[in-house]
């Protein structure tokens, strides 16, 4: 029996989380240490699975199957292909950051609220969120991914109403308030999509017979199989809606501003950059792989949502006062730009929305946690607040622009080459819609380069401002290896682009879908 890596690479981080739980309450800085130990572990063991892991071999690799709940046909079923393997990738990655920019967020505090700031469940419950993303990347059970996309609220509600943002306005109770607002609105706006999507998880087995994704696969590819048209569209609906309020997508986005503007820096990154990649990873993996047919039934109008999430989020973030509630919305219009690239059905648009999740990832972390860094140091979320920030603390101000212009996919940086990719991908089928998202570009430069210029340019107008310390050398090591993968990823893609593309195009076959051949006018 061969060496169960995947399950290792989720077991750790799952394990530590046990013990970092366990720690004495008066041992916090070991119960700190120990979290970050276990995350650099679990970043070596998903090395081991992307060395192991051939980009030319069978489609799932490194597969573990094992009987679970036999008589209902659930298996524990794992296996990863290069999309998986890229975000499994990027979560192991974060989780460190997360960790060493999170150090001093959960350090009780002399108010009421303090005991809501236990240390070793701070770092335990984001342990316990990495273990049951990575897991999510790797199962190839329906079911199995039904219970791990559920059972990720529960760490993540506690974070969010629990561990709330301190730079906020107003007294302690109104703090709490807003914090079990958000957490509760998170809550149930997923876990409707949640139940929407148990209701399509038991048709499914009704329909196959077992919940296996690729014995489904297989015998649908077959003939084997056959679904009639409604019903498939029926079950595609209700997989594809969950996914639609994890990603987050327009109109059911609402619960993102909410969640990433009352959490700590870390938890926000936690959650559009890892947490909401499993809704856009699950639209390639289920409903392009599951329901072939009803995903091309429904590709204009998913197409014409995610214009509106680009066009509606940049919008947004232009007019936002709040820094955090901007990258949120900032954040909406990009999830746009992933489903986008998704539902094209073009190679070009597939490899872009992969690339796009996993540079989103890393761009997001390095302007988000720069941007807790100011907040912490100001004590307010507030743009008006801030003004000349980088004539006393420049590297701050040059680490906040990198960020940001990673964010506005300036060509260089990683994310302008899958964004570019999505507006190819998309142009070659819908030209239409590639034109119009094209003025989510302008919009994203409008929306960070004025956010730069209020609060990093200009007289510096406030004592607070005025005293602020530069990046330490904790907050250094947390941002310099961010920005030094947006320009390596931004100069030579090709290391991920080799490891995507042929998942992408076992996608384009289930699909049935080829690339549309440009049309060009005769010689004469």
């Amino acid at each position: 029996m061969s060496f169960p890596l995947l399950t290792v690479t989720a077991a750790v981080p799952a394990v530590g989380a046990i013990l970092t739980a366990a720690v004495p309450a008066a041992r916090r800085t070991a119960a700190k240490w120990l979290a970050l130990l276990v995350s650099l572990v679990t970043l070596a063991l998903a090395a081991a699975v992307m060395v192991r892991f051939e980009p030319g071999g069978d489609r799932y690799q490194l597969v573990e199957s094992h009987s679970w709940i036999a008589d209902f046909g659930v298996r524990y079923e794992l296996g990863v292909d290069g999309i998986g393997v890229a975000l499994i990738a990027l979560t192991a990655l974060l989780i460190p950051f997360i960790i060493l920019a999170g150090w001093h967020d959960a350090d009780p505090l002399e108010t009421k609220s303090s005991r809501w700031r236990p240390t070793q469940g701070f770092f335990a419950l984001i342990l316990m969120v990495e273990a049951m993303v990575i897991l999510s990347f790797e199962a190839t059970d329906v079911f199995l991914f039904y219970i791990l996309f559920e059972a990720m609220l529960i760490p993540m509600y506690f974070l969010i109403g629990g561990f709330g943002d301190r730079a906020h306005a107003g007294s302690d109770e109104n703090a709490a308030a807003q914090r079990s607002y958000a957490a509760v609105k998170f809550l149930l706006y997923n876990l409707v999509g949640g139940l929407i999507m148990l209701a399509a998880v038991i048709g499914l087995y009704v329909v196959a017979g077992n919940f296996s994704l690729t014995e489904i696969a297989e015998a649908r590819a077959s003939g084997q199989l056959e679904m009639a048209t409604n019903t498939e569209r029926l079950l595609f609906l209700g997989f594809f809606f969950a996914f639609a309020v994890k990603a987050p997508l327009w109109p059911l986005h609402t619960w993102l501003p909410n969640a990433m503007g009352e959490a700590t820096a870390p938890v926000a990154v936690l959650i559009t950059a890892v947490v909401d990649k499993v809704g856009t990873f699950a639209m390639l993996r289920f409903c392009l792989q599951l329901f072939p047919e009803a995903s091309k039934w429904a590709t204009p109008v998913i197409i014409a949502l995610a214009l509106v999430s680009i066009v509606y989020g940049a919008l947004l973030a232009v007019g936002q006062r709040d820094i955090k509630r901007l990258v949120a919305y900032a954040s909406i219009s990009h999830f746009g730009f992933i489903i986008m690239g998704i539902f094209a059905m073009t190679s070009q648009g597939q490899s872009g929305a992969t690339l796009y999740m996993v540079n989103h990832g890393i761009s997001t972390a390095a302007l988000m946690l720069v941007a807790g860094f100011l907040i912490s140091r100001r004590g307010s979320r507030l743009i008006a607040d801030y003004g000349g920030v980088q004539k006393v603390a420049p590297v701050l101000a040059g680490t906040f622009l990198i960020g940001g212009l990673a964010t506005l996919s300036l060509p260089g940086l990683a994310p302008f080459v899958s964004e570019f990719l999505v507006l190819v991908g998309t142009f070659a089928r819908y030209p239409v819609a590639g034109i119009i998202a094209t003025t989510g570009i302008v919009l994203a430069a409008l929306y960070t380069l004025v956010l730069y210029q209020r609060t990093m340019t200009g007289p510096v107008v406030t004592e607070e401002v005025r005293t602020m310390p530069d990046l330490r050398v904790r907050e250094l090591v947390v941002v310099a290896p961010l920005i030094a993968l947006l320009i390596f990823l931004g100069v030579f893609p090709k290391p991920l682009t080799d490891i995507v593309n042929p998942a992408v195009s076992h996608t384009m076959s289930d699909v049935q879908q080829k690339d549309p051949q440009p049309e060009v006018e005769a010689a004469k």
